[in-house]
């Protein structure tokens, strides 16, 4: 199929007030802020960490009637079980109250449902196994909030359910003992947020209980021995889950995850320490990419083809030899995982060719590794540019997950098709269902009518926010100072995308082992740098002259010599990323081009 095309969404310019208010700061960062519409003091006071608004978790709705349960649990020795997720975000929150729950003294065990096995959220099964287990408390982290039917089930056991979690709430919630989740309409948390900012993660919101729990201890011990364990030591699990759960670095969450950073370079915990030895990150240098890249696809890699206990028992280790054989085991299912997923996409991408005839992706299979079909939906959503499900194929139930883009909100849509799911949750982009495999292609036409109806004949184009416009002489090591200071960026506050116009490519060529990526050198007469473009290796059949780049600027270190380079997000053929109001470049400058495989 023809790529979808891309369209470079160019900078307003900053209005004059704005840069008389934050006139201390460079030009460039002031137009990276604004486009993100950062643009008060006190916004870039709490961007730098300079200004940090009141941090009282007992603002949460829930969370002081949760306390109080939770210390009685704890003075009168009641068994209480925390019911996590398999993925990062659920390990990470599991291992983050856990930890806690036990400084205090409490009787508790993780419990984390195999994602084959139970699925996804609260079932019956385990609700009626942890009550003859003797737990009289079940505290649900990143999971919960849609689960009627099984907190009902827990009711008539006689568990009482404190529900934590961070996704979209459904037509009805539970009725649980407690139920938090910012996402709430009545919570005066997100009053501290005009934007209405209730984004937390599912470990963020893990957290603000623990905060809680606490600070109530520091205030009235339970007992004679006082709890060691700082709030600051949970951080980097936080970090850990945030990131990997792909949640907007913004507000609250972009600080929670600054703090974690430095807890996490401590190596505090042994199972940090292996795992960043093994994804070749160092101590001192993760950052929020490492996490999106390096370790959070290892935690995750666990629940998706074994069992994420593993990722929990690594979290929780208290030496280095444990750590090192499950980070070992870790990085081996997350070589599977890669293996499998690039297997699924590639038989995905057979079946529906080059125009699909749906405006919404539904694909299964039988036999599909059910750990990886979220990460098959991605990729499919990226190529065709519309919302993607799949689905491994049950006898007689259909498991799957589903990726969106911003035009389609994913679990609005599955609210609407209710009646004829078994259970769904998530969020806009992503969201995780079962369904009746006799009810898959009702499913698939229902989806399709919504889509058909909210997007219309919409044109699919890939959207690329460009942050600043600059020249390449204007690429030095202060500029990438002043970028490095926006650090963490990510989710919904992506690293800063610069783009120079109308360069000459002197030099190109595929590198990698399979030829997928490509290698640059621009020049725009008088300075040259170079420039690597992942997952572009196929451009070099069909390379422009002269070419717009959209890239981050990045320190390539190399036998001890450090140089600048280009991470290249995009090439257009020049004047079609920027449109030309001037010619950049001397038309009588000789270009210099070779192509080669390595």
């Amino acid at each position: 199929m023809a790529p979808i095309p891309t369209r470079w969404i160019l900078p307003r310019p900053v209005p004059p007030e704005i840069r008389a208010r934050l006139n201390w700061l460079h030009p460039n960062v002031v137009q990276i802020l604004f486009n993100r519409g950062i643009t008060g003091a006190d916004d870039v006071a709490e961007y730098f960490g300079q200004h940090v608004r009141p941090d009282d978790p007992f603002r949460i709705k829930g969370v002081s009637e949760a306390v109080t349960r939770i210390r009685h649990a704890i003075r009168k020795r009641q068994p209480i079980a925390v019911y996590g997720d398999f993925d990062a975000d659920g390990v990470t929150s599991t291992a983050l109250l856990v930890q806690t729950l036990r400084s205090l003294g409490a009787d508790v065990m993780p419990y984390i449902p195999h994602r084959v096995d139970e699925g996804y959220g609260l079932n019956n099964e385990a609700l009626s196994w942890l009550h003859h287990q003797g737990m009289k408390l079940v505290i649900t982290v990143d999971c919960g909030i849609r689960a009627v039917a099984e907190v009902a089930h827990a009711n008539t056991l006689g568990l009482d359910i404190i529900i934590t979690d961070h996704h979209s709430i459904g037509p009805q919630v539970p009725d649980a003992l407690v139920v938090i989740n910012p996402r709430q309409a009545d919570c005066p948390y997100k009053d501290l947020y005009p934007d209405q900012f209730n984004a937390l993660a599912g470990v963020g919101v893990a957290f603000k209980l623990a905060q809680a729990l606490l600070r109530a201890e520091e205030q009235s011990p339970l007992g004679a021995a006082t709890t060691e364990l700082p709030e600051e030591a949970l951080l980097d699990l936080v970090a850990l889950g945030t990131v990997a759960d792909m949640m907007p670095l913004r507000h609250e969450n972009r600080v929670l995850v600054q703090r974690g950073l430095v807890q996490l370079n401590t190596g505090q915990r042994p199972g940090v320490r292996a795992l960043a030895k093994k994804a070749g990150v160092q101590l001192g240098q993760i950052d929020a990419t490492a996490i999106g890249f390096r370790l959070g696809p290892r935690l995750n890699a666990a629940g998706r083809l074994k069992s994420a206990a593993l990722s929990y028992d690594l979290l929780m280790a208290e030496n280095d030899d444990e750590a090192e054989d499950l980070a070992d085991e870790l990085n081996y299912l997350n070589r599977e995982r890669q293996r499998l997923t690039q297997e699924a996409v590639q038989w995905a991408e057979a079946e529906l060719g080059d125009n699909p005839p749906d405006q919404v992706i539904l694909l299964g299979r039988e036999q599909l590794v059910p750990g990886i079909v979220g990460l098959v939906a991605s990729r499919l959503k990226e190529r065709y540019y519309r919302p993607a499900l799949v689905a491994e194929l049950g006898g007689t139930e259909v498991r799957g997950s589903a990726r969106s883009i911003p035009e389609f909100h994913i679990t609005n849509a599955l609210d609407r098709c209710s009646d004829i799911l078994v259970r769904y949750g998530g969020h806009a982009a992503a969201a995780g269902f079962t369904v009746q495999r006799a009810l898959l292609p009702e499913l698939r036409r229902r989806l399709n009518d919504i889509a058909a109806e909210q997007l219309g004949d919409f044109e699919r184009v890939h959207k690329i926010p460009v942050d600043v416009v600059l020249n390449l002489h204007e690429l030095d090591y202060a500029l990438l100072g002043q970028l490095r200071e926006l650090e963490p960026t990510g989710a919904e506050n992506q690293p800063p995308l610069l783009a120079v116009p109308d360069l000459i490519v002197r030099d190109y060529r595929r590198v990698g082992a399979d030829g997928s990526h490509l290698k640059l050198r621009v020049t725009d007469g008088s300075v040259t740098f170079d420039a690597i473009a992942f997952g572009k290796g196929e451009m070099a059949t069909n390379m422009p002259v002269r070419v717009d780049l959209a890239f981050q600027l990045d320190e390539n270190i190399w036998q001890g010599q450090r140089s600048l380079q280009l991470l290249v997000h995009d090439i257009q053929i020049a004047g079609r990323g920027i449109p030309r109001q001037t010619a950049s470049i001397e038309d009588d400058v000789p270009p210099l081009f070779r192509s080669r495989h390595d």
